[in-house]
């Protein structure tokens, strides 16, 4: 029987599958949600893209403010730390400071104890920044979540907490 259902393009390929090689369909089961999982993050990947561009910061900038942000005060880290939460290269992690310290949203400072240690710190307005940003941020999120009610937002989010477990994503681990 026919789901009543309206098909994504995901259940389009399947469909193909199986009309198309009828022994693999019971293995297409894992694309029913990777698949989706691929295309989802790249409608997140180019909607977060945008909305960065129309507030003036690149969504790697954006990263760097927000781990900045969440670390407290005095807001600093050294980029040592920072590139274990943005996920990329000591080079990358540069790049981005030297773009964000030339929009003043960031400022590096020796240590006073250890001259050879340089903090990346936000300056007030990047504490603005990223402030704003992140209000608007959530509102953006939830804005791609409307179409689930909060229970079912719930289950999702604890099955993708399951999978990111189950394949090693913890604190301090890298993908």
């Amino acid at each position: 029987m026919e789901d009543a259902r309206e098909k994504d393009t995901v259940a389009t390929f399947i469909g193909q599958w199986e009309a198309e090689c009828p022994d693999l369909a019971a293995g297409l089961w894992p694309v029913e949600v990777l698949a989706r999982i691929q295309r989802m993050t790249r409608i997140i990947d180019k909607q977060l893209k945008a909305f960065m561009t129309e507030r003036g910061l690149e969504v790697g900038e954006f990263d760097v403010l927000a781990s900045l942000r969440r670390s407290g005060p005095p807001y600093a880290m050294t980029a040592g730390a920072l590139i274990p939460a943005a996920m990329v290269t000591s080079g990358a992690i540069t790049n981005r400071i030297d773009r964000l310290e030339a929009k003043g949203l960031v400022e590096r400072v020796r240590d006073g104890a250890d001259r050879r240690s340089v903090r990346i710190r936000l300056t007030d307005a990047g504490l603005a920044v990223s402030g704003a940003v992140m209000e608007e941020h959530l509102v953006h999120y939830a804005r791609l979540l409307a179409p689930l009610d909060p229970g079912t937002a719930s289950v999702v989010a604890d099955a993708l907490r399951t999978l990111l477990l189950a394949h090693g994503d913890t604190v301090g681990s890298t993908p």
